[in-house]
């Protein structure tokens, strides 16, 4: 089983001293997909990609899959 990881994000919000509601005004995504993202639900790529656009960073300081 894979559960998906979000932490990476979070982490690189806080160092960017930045926080969700930010992120989601910067990178023009909805409520609903901040909401699966807090709960560890899985988004589209497209997503993953505004994100990594928007923070200059690449997919792995994104999200991770947690092997169980």
């Amino acid at each position: 089983m894979v559960a998906i990881s979000y932490n990476k994000l979070w982490k690189k919000l806080i160092d960017m001293n930045m926080n969700k509601t930010q992120l989601r005004e910067m990178t023009g995504i909805g409520t609903g997909t901040m909401s699966k993202l807090s709960k560890g639900e899985p988004v589209s790529l497209e997503i993953i990609a505004k994100i990594c656009l928007t923070l200059k960073c690449n997919i792995e300081n994104v999200v991770e899959f947690i092997y169980e």
